[in-house]
Formats: structure tokens, sequence, C-alpha cells
């Protein structure tokens, strides 16, 4: 139908472009030939390209369906800066007014319009059906289509309608496209769709010039973020964040510390997130911190660095988002920072939903930490995930290819573990052959009798991880494959069946460990976890102990160590510096302060010591708005539960607000509280135990209390109780 010359022409007229990318002559060209078409091409390929030229070539107007406003706008501008004429693109979604949508009406009505963007929620109005049956459409794209998945990292049930709606239109050709999809996602679309006959275009999801790394998750991670963010200054980067509320205390931080950010997220007004991204766009900041819900789609070529302050859901949500990063085939170097802890916590977020998709979150979970703890090449594993080999031994491109751990000898455990898979008959997971392997008497163990096995308890002596490490490694090496569509199920490949009958050495590499922390302290420090000066934080410690002996409280009421380790970094020397060391506060520095800011100015004097003001994380001071709103809501005695609720927060995170603010001397009642949902012996028994204990950790408190009789969320409620009554 269209030479290659001729394409190349309109490509040049319409885009300034000299040639195509990749795969985009090829899908153009099936495009207009009318046949359905499925892209999976990664971030930065030149997706939509794909649609936008066929758009302006074909008669009528192409309906592009996608998820997100901003992403709309952003594409709309981009189409009217190639265009003379304003109304080649428009989009139809919430944001605009009645005013609005008939001027976008009028100008596809005649014939101006070659694209229009329209969220799936938009195109199902039955006013909206009945105006686009009026008018020809050239065909239908389905943008950022693995939302429509349940396998997918950003499942969206309002695309799984997408079909029906095309076909009470009208049918014409459809194109979907996506930057992550596994082979069973990609069928998963396909199949929603009713295009299983589509031609699919596979581009290599290679990114050679992005750089992979996994850091562990410390509670100093605010200041790792800030040092890298100032040794790379000037350059643009995206720091993504898995909850809104700590988007915008990240951003405050960032802020505080003379770095250009802006927050991004869902529970924004459209205006003001459209603004923030504008001006990420024009570079007039540096630094964008936002939720899943930004960059999809977004064009800035020079994304120097992509930082992850969270583990996200899903291995597909990771490359998706690490794909933002050099897609002007620059640097890009895409960090992640872990904490097994993280997982844990969506884990349980996922609590309450259905079976299946409690099992679908699982399993991506768990991809997700294999490849957060994996110490094999972090490019092959997810080229991997995503049904492609990656060859090389050695990627020269990720942490853990520049920093090669020592091999050993796995042949042995390879065979046990391919020995067991056929044992139980292919039909469990990683976990539970490991629980064999391991000899644990787990539930399912016992129920299934599997601990009459012959290997049960055969590698009784090698770690979980270890275990974990050889089958992830023999799935990589191809000798076991995961049953998707039964959430990960092993089963032995032919060369798996192969090498029990031959087998050959198998040099594996130990996962990387990664130390949990004490998740009890509270308050974050500035100063970090060590004390940048022992000698005085033995000083204050010392002072600590006396204060406490001669106030007869526990010493943790007085200061946390963190409090005294900030102390003991950036020596405060007056009042007002000593309000802003994390977990002090006003009232806490007007109570015990003067003595400590006294022993401190002596140290500083003696030692002349330089006092690092410069090289202070500074921390937002109090978060006040939603400190202030939280007192106030116990002062007029609003349940916990309920307050909860009412602010976005789960029970926890309201929890770890209230001890905060406890912790930094402020006093509040929860009485109120404690009498509606709590025995009231329980709380006199651990009101007793804090009052006689030389820690607050809920830990130790448990060990001592019984972790059958009493629960961590009374624990806690009780401590918020101790401390703001003896503490302050």
């Amino acid at each position: 139908m269209y030479k290659s010359e001729v394409l190349s022409k309109h490509l040049k007229k319409f885009f300034g472009f000299d040639k195509f990318k990749g795969n985009q002559e090829a899908i153009i060209r099936n495009v207009l030939e009318g046949n359905d078409t499925f892209v999976l091409m990664p971030t930065g390929g030149g997706k939509s390209l794909c649609y936008q030229l066929p758009s302006l070539l074909l008669e009528g107007t192409a309906i592009v369906i996608s998820p997100l406003i901003a992403l709309m706008k952003n594409q709309v501008d981009a189409m009217r800066n190639f265009s003379e004429e304003d109304g080649i693109a428009h989009f139809m979604n919430s944001s605009l007014n009645k005013v609005a949508i008939d001027h976008v009406k009028a100008d596809i009505l005649s014939g101006k319009t070659k694209l229009l963007y329209v969220a799936p929620e938009s195109l199902t109005k039955e006013d909206n059906i009945e105006f686009l049956k009026q008018i020809k459409i050239s065909f239908y794209a389905v943008y950022e289509a693995h939302c429509i998945s349940e396998w997918g990292h950003d499942f969206r049930p309002e695309y799984r309608r997408i079909r029906p709606i095309i076909n009470e239109i009208g049918n014409a050709p459809l194109i979907a496209l996506t930057a992550t999809a596994t082979p069973k996602v990609q069928h998963d679309i396909q199949k929603n769709l009713g295009m299983l006959t589509a031609t699919v275009y596979k581009s290599s999801f290679n990114r050679s010039n992005l750089y992979y790394e996994v850091k562990p998750k410390s509670k100093d991670v605010d200041k790792d973020i800030i040092k890298y963010i100032r040794a790379n200054a000037g350059k643009s980067g995206i720091i993504y964040c898995l909850s809104r509320k700590r988007v915008e205390e990240l951003t405050q931080t960032l802020t505080m510390n003379g770095i250009s950010s802006l927050p991004y997220h869902a529970g924004m007004d459209s205006a003001q997130r459209s603004e923030n991204q504008d001006r990420f766009l024009m570079e007039k900041v540096d630094v964008i911190v936002a939720t899943i819900a930004f960059g999809m789609g977004i064009d800035k070529p020079d994304v120097r660095y992509v930082l992850h302050y969270d583990m996200p859901k899903s291995l597909e949500g990771y490359y998706q988002e690490t794909g933002r990063g050099g897609r002007d085939g620059g640097e890009g170097q895409c960090i992640a920072f872990y904490a097994y802890k993280d997982l844990d916590k969506l884990r349980k977020f996922m609590q309450g939903k259905p079976v299946a998709e409690q099992e679908i979150g699982n399993q991506l979970l768990l991809e997700t930490q294999a490849y957060a703890e994996s110490s094999i090449c972090r490019r092959k594993m997810l080229l991997h995930y995503f049904g492609e080999d990656y060859s090389e031994d050695n990627c020269g491109c990720c942490d853990n290819c520049m920093k090669p751990k020592k091999q050993v000898e796995g042949q042995e455990l390879l065979s046990l573990v391919l020995e067991t898979i056929l044992m139980v008959r292919e039909k469990f997971k990683a976990e539970h052959v490991v629980d064999i392997l391991k000899g644990n008497e787990t539930s399912d163990v016992k129920s299934y009798q599997h601990d009459d096995l012959e290997s049960f308890g055969s590698a009784s002596d090698e770690s979980d991880r270890l275990l974990q490490s050889v089958i992830r490694q023999a799935v990589l090496a191809g000798y076991i494959s995961k049953d998707i569509e039964n959430y990960g199920l092993l089963k032995l490949t032919a060369s798996g069946k192969a090498y029990l009958k031959t087998p050959v050495s198998f040099p594996i590499v130990k996962d990387n460990e990664y130390e949990e922390e004490e998740d009890d302290v509270v308050v974050k420090s500035a100063g970090g976890t060590c004390a940048a000066d022992d000698v005085l934080f033995s000083i204050l410690k010392d002072l600590r102990k006396k204060m406490s002996k001669k106030l007869e409280v526990p010493p943790f009421v007085i200061f946390q160590d963190p409090s005294l380790e900030a102390m003991a970094t950036c020596y405060p020397i007056t009042m007002d510096e000593l309000q802003n060391i994390p977990g002090v506060g006003a009232g806490k520095a007007k109570r015990y302060g003067e003595e400590f800011l006294k022993v401190i100015k002596e140290h500083v004097k003696e030692n002349d010591s330089i006092r690092p003001e410069d090289l202070r994380v500074r921390t937002v001071p109090n978060k006040s708005k939603l400190k202030v709103s939280i007192i106030q809501s116990i002062d007029r005695k609003i349940a916990l539960d309920d307050l909860a609720l009412s602010k976005g927060l789960d029970f926890s995170e309201l929890l770890d607000e209230i001890e905060a603010i406890v912790y930094s001397g402020t006093k509040i009642n929860i009485d109120y509280f404690l009498e509606e949902i709590m025995d009231k012996d329980h709380v006199i028994d651990i009101f007793d135990y804090f009052n006689s204990a030389e820690t607050d950790k809920i830990k130790d408190a448990l060990e001592e209390l019984g972790e059958d009789d009493y629960n961590e969320t009374e624990i806690r409620l009780v401590r918020i109780k101790f401390l703001s009554e003896i503490g302050n």
C-alpha cells in the first residue's frame, strides 16, 4: 500500500525524523493494511508513533483508549506541535466541561480531528457511544494494554469492557500497545480484546544503557537519596514511592534540603498534577517524587536516574518505571532500595481480597523479592521474566555483574531439587519444595504426607535462601519452568529431566543478604543510626541514665537512642536547634533539654568540634498540619480506627504518627479508646511492664508478656499512654 520511501517522507514531514526505529515501519504498515496488531515494545522504543502516523494517513478518526488524563494531555500537546491545526488531536475525559466537549465533537464531525484520546470510563458513557457511532473510525488503539490483565502490574477492571464497547460502536482494526507483558499477560490481553490472530511485534526488552542496582534500605534512606541527588546535581530524576503519604513526606524533605522537587500522585487535583508534570518536562524542577501514576507515556528523553524508594508490587511495574530513564540512549541509573518488610507490608494489604487475587499478588511479589535478593545478573533475570534469553555471562552494567560473588558447586543440590519436584508430581511451588528439603514439618507438608518422602530433610543444613537461589538459577538455566497459569507451580523441562540422568557441574552464586532492621523505632534520625561522635554519644547516654534515676522514669521516656545519636552528630547548642532534632520537639526540649545542651556546648568547646550544619539532612518540622489534626481529633475523642480511615492511613500508620507526637513531648489522652477496645487488666499489665522496662521495644515487650496473651497493637497503644503520662 505504502512504499518505504513514501512512509519515510511522511515520517519526516509530520514528525521530523529521518528514519524509523526498530519495528516501527513494519507495525505502521500492518496498521495501514487494516490488520489487528499487537505491539510489545519497551519504554522509549517509540510506541506512540506506531498509531500516530497511521492516524494522519488514514481516512477518519483514530480512537486511542488511554488510562491517564495527564498522558492524554501530554500526547495531544505533542501532536498539536507537529501540526498547524490544533483540532488535529483532542481528548475527551472528566476534566472537560460541556462547552469544551461540544467544541471537541464539532472538530471531529468537521473532519479536522485525526486522533481522539478517551479514558475507558468515558468510552462506556451512553452519549459518547451514540456520538462515536456517527463518525468514521479509522482504527482503535489500546494504550498501556497490560491494564487489561489481572496478571499485569496496573490492572484496571474497566479495561476488560473495551471489546464489548467496540462491538457496540462499530468494528474497526485494533492495535494494542504495551511496554511490559510476560507471555501470560500477552495472551490475556489478546484473548480479552478478541485479537488472538493479530500480528505480534515483539521488540527486545534489553535496554543496554540502563544500569540496575538494588541497595539495602536503611533507616537513613532519605539521607542516602539526598546524597545521591547532590552527587548528580542538575540531572533530571524520578523517585517512585508506593504511597501518596510517602510521596508528600519525601518531597518536603528534599525541598527542605535545597533540592528542587515536586510531588505527583492520584490524590492531587488534576490541574496541580498537570502543572507539576509540565514543570518537570520544562526542566523547571530536577526531581519528581511520584507514585506509579506518573510517567506513563511521558516523553522526557533525558531522565538520568530512576530511584525506587519502595520496591514495586511486580517486576512489570519495576521494568516500566525504570524504563523512564535514558530514553535518549544516554545514561540511565536505576537504583532500588529494598527491605523485605516493605514486601511483607504489601502482602498484608492484600488480606481480605479474593483468594485468586491474593495468589496472583503473592506470586508477583515473590518474583520481585527474587529479583531484589538474587546475586546473579539483574539484566538476565529481567529479560528471562519477559520470556527473552540473555546469553551474556556478565552484562557489565548491574551491581551483581560489577561486583560478582564467588561461585560454589550446586550439582548435588540441583539434583535434590529436581528429584523432589518429580516426587510431588510437579504440583507445588518453590516454598513447598524448600520446606520438604529443609525438613520443615509445616501443615501443608504433613497433610500431603510429604514428610514421608525420601528427600524430606535431605538439605536440612542448607539455608532457605540458598535453596531458593538454586531453584531460581535452575529456572534461568532452563531446567525448571514455572507454570504461571497455576500461580508458580514448578515443573521440569526436557533439559531438567535429561540433567537427572546425566548430572554435570552447576556453579551457583549465593543470594545477597539484606539484614532486617528493628521496626520499633518510630523516629527517623537525621544524623544516621550511628552517632558521628561516639564519645559525645556515650556522655549523653550517661546523662540520660542519671536523669532517669533522678526522675524515676525509664531512659527511653526522656530521649530515644536515635535522638541522642542525632545530637552526637549535629551538635545542637541552642533550644531551637535541639527542637529540630528528630524525636525531641518543643515539649521535650523544654522539659529535659537544658542539661543536654550544657553538656553538648562544653564538649564542642573542649574538642573544638566542627558542627556539620550544612551536611545535616533537615527534616520537615512536625508535619504540623497532620499532627495538629490528629491531636484535635483525639481531644474530641474520635475513635482511632475512624480517625485512620478519615486520614487515608492504615491503623499502623496512624499509630506511627501518634507515637511520633508523644515521643516529641506532646501530651495526649487515648484512655477513651483503650476503655472501648481493651481489657482493663491488660492495660494495667502492659503499663506496669513499661514502668520497669529498660527498653521500649515492642519485640521485648511481647517476649516478656507472652505473644499468646498480648498483641503488638495493644502494646503500642498502651506504650503511647505510658509515654504521654510519664514522659510528657
